[in-house]
């Protein structure tokens, strides 16, 4: 048996390593924005404003027009000066430079103006031109744009590279049905026929990145978040949800700017805060000032909502609240410090949500919000460092990963815990006063921070912020009558060049009548615990029991038949993720008998966050980790005791937790009538509430396992909302019984405007090659790969890595390990070449 999640990873370390594997000799002039012109513009451009017309007309298929003037100091300039312009040269109808008129030069990816052209001191280029639409995101009734990390130059001509803020004068003229939301205030509308213009003021200085607008048929919503009258367009349609969300998201909202103003010392720095909730985004959310966009289904919530989706809403509104200072206000220099802005927001995420919940439920939240995540690209070869080097913006996509928004976090706590929040927090704040409205590198952070330490960071932030990886731990206990003599703890690195993670972790000893927790400095590669000695040899131990350490942590063997007895549900999903982890490393457990002694817990665990994890993993370890021998032999039981334990938990997000998990597992005649019945007569089990999403997800589950196909159409005239109708025919092919029509399914994936909505893409990819269609999906496995490349060129910065989780996350033979292997092979022939 293979499992391909290794090979997953090396992947992605390859889209990072082959990206820039060749440059031009003359470093001033290459495609995509190279760290050595930035450096330069950087030195001689300054004071920088775009204003910015677009005429976007009803129809999708008529180009959109635009007028643009940039105004820029310029000071000593020896070079022609390079405007970034990511399209084809032709859309350029006019180009004047200080009033003169100036033949198009276009060459790799720039607008070449010629220095004599040029004066020092103010300067005005003039164009005329058609937008670019590679990232206006333009749909049928409504269009938004997302230029991270360098995508504003594949829309208008411009600087695009972080550390040339410019502020910016926005109009839009759009139908007269539709409404906008740009980052600034709006100066004023008007009506003319049936079109309407927008004129936005002068925005706040902003990076090329966060410059945003959206526009559309949507809904407007107002309400106040903190002191302001915040404007919220979204296109979500069912009344009940609206009802139950609308006010929840301003209030959130609120909550999470007054504690980031608290926490900082430093008011909202910018002139507005508004945002848009979008059908199927790219992303969780993205940041643009006075116009964050969200996805909408994480915003618009029911009243069936799980604590896992709650919880969820309220920190990735923390996440893009936390960034107007962290990212906004302060912005890296360059991408290489990308992870800066993520860290932080995720950090000040989490810590804005300790003070609402309570410190238990926070350091559960963190634990399982944070870990099995960052754990599941650190444990593999091809895993990266935080800090990564990156010569040229083109490739800032790769960057992007579960190891910045989630090891990140667990660093940045780590090193709060080393200094002290209060140390730590006064470190944080001089930064942001420094770079206010200006750009820092994670080396300005550090030497900040340093004055307040009296540890070594410089040498800390080696191991966890330059290099990957995480240690993997043993101990021994020595003893003599039933006492403890020695109590040695040992770190390793699971793999790489033998280092030490300074830490500070939670070891916890259990007795029959009691427990007692024990915090260790972990400094060194072994450390002996002094506080043990002399107490009581326990029943067993539980490592890393306040969920805050880092690594593969050894497991007592003798927890296992009493994991279900340990009281705090912290200690419990700490002990959850180090089976895992550990059955992954296969120590101490097969997978087999793990699955085993996770159903056992399946009506006995009763936190709904600890619930949803361990049947997240009986679902990973049920497709991904056994055979199909082994599945055959367990299904019944798997079934059996999901079903019993959804009727014995009381609570409705537990039951629903074990429901989606029996809908994600089951094979039996039995549970397919089952599900047959309650999704026709939507009448379900006492205390179970499911939404549409979920008759539709469940819709899709039955005919993946030969149900009548006829459900498809059958669920699609259920669905009233236009955007989710669209989303729902996009995936019904991939799902479809019919290999012709999946077959046509995956050959229109080549045309990048089939892969425009790429939340769908994946979601359909998950279907195309479930576990049970992998005899017929297996044939899809090269082209995919050989579609790699164009998909990292063309797609947003997480869609390469989704594509190749979704395509082959579940697959473990020979076979399918043999075409990455295979693929690698060649693409390093190429790069060698």
């Amino acid at each position: 048996m293979v499992n391909l999640r290794i090979l997953i990873a090396v992947l992605t370390l390859f889209l990072i390593s082959c990206s820039g594997a060749k440059y031009a000799s003359n470093p001033v002039l290459e495609t995509g924005v190279s760290k050595k012109l930035a450096i330069y513009r950087k030195s001689v451009l300054s004071n920088i404003n775009y204003k910015l017309e677009l005429d976007i007309p009803k129809e999708r298929s008529e180009v959109i027009n635009a007028v643009e003037e940039i105004v820029f100091q310029l000071g000593t300039n020896q070079y022609p000066l390079q405007l970034d312009f990511r399209e084809d040269a032709k859309k350029i109808k006019s180009l004047h430079v200080n009033g003169a008129s100036v033949i198009v030069n276009y060459k790799d990816e720039h607008l070449i103006i010629d220095a004599k052209y040029l004066t020092q001191g103010e300067n005005l280029i003039s164009l005329n031109f058609e937008a670019g639409e590679a990232a206006l995101n333009r749909n049928s009734d409504y269009l938004y744009t997302l230029f991270v990390p360098d995508r504003a130059r594949t829309v208008f001509p411009c600087f695009d590279q972080p550390d040339l803020k410019a502020t910016y004068n926005l109009t839009l003229k759009i139908p007269a049905d539709w409404k906008a939301l740009a980052n600034a205030t709006l100066k004023d509308s008007v009506v003319n026929d049936n079109r309407k213009t927008y004129r936005f003021n002068t925005s706040d200085t902003l990076s090329t990145y966060l410059f945003a607008f959206a526009a559309g048929k949507f809904t407007l919503a107002k309400g106040k978040v903190g002191s302001m009258m915040s404007d919220f367009l979204y296109r979500e349609t069912d009344s009940l949800t609206i009802k139950n969300s609308l006010d929840e998201v301003f209030n959130i909202h609120t909550k999470s700017l007054e504690y980031l103003e608290k926490w900082t010392g430093i008011p909202y720095p910018f002139q507005k805060f508004g945002f848009v909730a979008i059908p199927d985004f790219q992303f969780g959310g993205m940041e643009h000032v006075g116009a964050i966009q969200y996805k909408s289904s994480a915003l618009f919530l029911d009243e069936g909502a799980t604590k896992d989706q709650l919880n969820g809403r309220n920190n990735l509104i923390a996440h893009e609240t936390a960034h107007m200072w962290f990212g906004d206000l302060v912005t890296m220099n360059w991408f290489t410090d990308v992870w800066m802005k993520e860290v932080f927001a995720n950090f000040m995420a989490d810590k804005s949500s300790e003070g609402i919940t309570g410190k238990e439920a926070f350091d559960l939240k963190f634990l399982i919000d944070h870990f099995p995540a960052a754990y599941g690209v650190d444990r593999t070869t091809g895993s990266n460092p935080i800090r990564q080097d990156l010569d040229n913006l083109k490739d800032a996509g790769t960057l992007y990963g579960n190891i910045i928004y989630h090891k990140a976090p667990i660093m940045m706590r780590q090193l709060e815990r080393l200094m002290g929040k209060e140390k730590f927090q006064l470190g944080v704040q001089e930064y942001l006063k420094k770079f206010a409205n200006k750009n820092a590198s994670w080396p300005d952070l550090i030497a900040i921070l340093d004055k307040y330490s009296e540890d070594d960071l410089i040498k800390w932030n080696k191991v966890w912020v330059n290099e990957t990886g995480r240690p993997l731990i043993d101990y021994t206990i020595k003893g003599n009558n039933n006492k403890i003599g020695e109590f040695i703890i040992k770190q390793a690195p699971e793999y790489g060049t033998n280092r030490i993670w300074p830490q500070i972790i939670e070891v916890t000893l259990y007795y029959p009548d009691r427990s007692k927790e024990l915090t260790v400095n972990l400094n060194s590669k072994e450390v002996k615990l002094k506080e043990a000695e002399g107490m009581e040899i326990p029943s067993y131990v539980l490592f890393n029991s306040s969920g805050q350490g880092y690594g593969v942590w050894p497991l007592d063997k003798a927890m296992f038949g009493r994991i279900y007895l340990i009281d705090k549900p912290l200690g419990r999903a700490s002990a959850y993720i180090s089976l895992y982890e550990n059955m992954l490393n296969r120590r101490y457990i097969k997978p087999s008998d793990l699955l085993n002694l996770f159903i056992k817990g399946l009506d006995q665990e009763k936190e709904e966050l600890n619930l949803k994890l361990i049947t997240n993993y009986i679902s990973s370890i049920y497709w991904g980790f056994i055979s199909n021998s082994e599945r055959s032999a367990l299904s019944s039981l798997l079934e059996n005791s999901l079903w019993s334990a959804m009727q014995k938990q009381s609570l409705p997000n537990n039951k629903k937790v074990l429901f989606k998990t029996y809908q994600d597992v089951y094979l039996s005649v039995k549970g397919g009538d089952r599900l047959t019945t309650i999704w026709k007569s939507q009448k379900v089990p006492v205390g179970l509430k499911l939404t549409e999403d979920d008759y539709t997800s469940l819709a899709f589950s039955l005919v993946l396992r030969g149900g009548d196909s006829s459900i498809l159409d059958k669920q699609l005239k259920r669905i009233s909302n236009i955007d989710r109708r669209k989303r729902f025919e996009f995936i019904m092919p991939a799902v479809s019984p019919s290999e012709t029509n999946r077959d046509a399914f995956f050959k229109s994936l080549e045309l990048k405007s089939n892969r425009e909505k790429e939340s769908n893409v994946g979601a359909a990819l998950y279907y195309l090659h479930h576990p049970l269609r992998q005899a017929s999906s297996f044939k899809y496995l090269k082209k995919s790969l050989d579609m790699l490349l164009e998909i990292q060129r063309t797609g947003d910065i997480f869609f390469p890595q989704n594509w190749l989780q979704a395509t082959f996350g579940y697959y473990q033979s020979v076979e399918a390990a043999k075409v990455v292997q295979e693929f690698l092979e060649k693409i390093h022939d190429i790069i060698q070449s």
